[in-house]
């Protein structure tokens, strides 16, 4: 059984954006910290960053801690497990997906997860926006939730995302994918909010804008880059939320979802002796 600890990596870099420029020397400071022979008391790392000991408490804040102590006590015992590893592409291929199944474990809010999943259950249709390798994870999304009988459809082009406002009301879920918190797929999400529609943004940037334009935003793990693509899909932390979503959706009205998921596995039964 793997088990994770709630890391503080994750908390930081969701909020990053959104931070003023001490706080963001404070931030770099911690992301990048690796000696354990530092002290991390309040006035040491003041003393050490030429920051204020107050900014250190609001900064801590923004996190989501009461002080700065509180943050300091999560901080320490993240990096207890930390682990290096040098020249073994696989060993680092497979620590950045711990790492990022770790990072999605300190982020996942299971009554957020409860509430994203009532709003899909309660939409008459469901619309998934994303673009590059979001639209991806996107057309993923729809076929999983196919499969269990949603209406729904993965909308990739710009264009079209908006021109679906005049599709979309307050009966319709649009769902917005983009791990850096693309401009066009934000604004597509508020115009769909204009319009009636229950909003969620999926996102690794939790910023005010975000917020404003949807009902729900789902915070979702990141490494530098991510989103330009490296060893690791950046696809990978949308799917890790999609599937945790699927797993909750799936047990609402389990025995009516179970008989629409063996009715697709007919049909497409059918569809493969008909090619034989």
């Amino acid at each position: 059984m793997i088990s994770f600890e709630k890391k503080v990596t994750p908390l930081i870099e969701s909020i990053y954006d959104t931070l003023t420029p001490n706080e963001k020397t404070i931030a770099q400071y911690f992301l990048k910290q690796s000696s354990a022979e530092e002290s991390l008391s309040a006035r040491a790392v003041s003393e050490r960053l030429f920051v204020s000991i107050p900014s250190l408490t609001r900064f801590a804040q923004k996190c989501g801690y009461k002080g700065y102590r509180q943050f300091i006590y999560d901080f320490q015992e993240s990096k207890k497990e930390l682990e290096v590893i040098h020249n073994d592409l696989t060993k680092t291929v497979l620590s950045d997906y711990e790492e990022l199944l770790s990072k999605s474990f300190s982020l996942i809010d299971e009554s957020q997860v409860i509430k994203v999943c009532g709003l899909l259950n309660n939409a008459k249709r469901v619309y998934i926006y994303g673009q590059g390798s979001s639209g991806l994870a996107a057309h993923e999304m729809k076929f999983r939730f196919m499969r269990l009988g949603m209406i729904c459809e993965a909308i990739t082009d710009l264009h079209t995302m908006l021109m679906n406002r005049v599709l979309v009301d307050e009966q319709c879920l649009v769902i917005g994918i983009s791990v850096s918190a693309n401009a066009s797929v934000v604004e597509a999400v508020r115009q769909a909010k204009k319009q009636g529609a229950k909003t969620v943004l999926i996102t690794s940037k939790r910023s005010e804008e975000s917020e404003k334009v949807c009902d729900e935003l789902v915070l979702i793990a990141m490494k530098n880059a991510l989103d330009q693509g490296g060893l690791i899909s950046p696809q990978f932390p949308i799917l890790v939320m999609v599937d945790i979503f699927y797993s909750y959706y799936k047990e609402i009205d389990k025995d009516y979802k179970y008989h629409l998921f063996s009715n697709t596995l007919t049909a497409l039964g059918a569809k493969e002796d008909k090619k034989e």
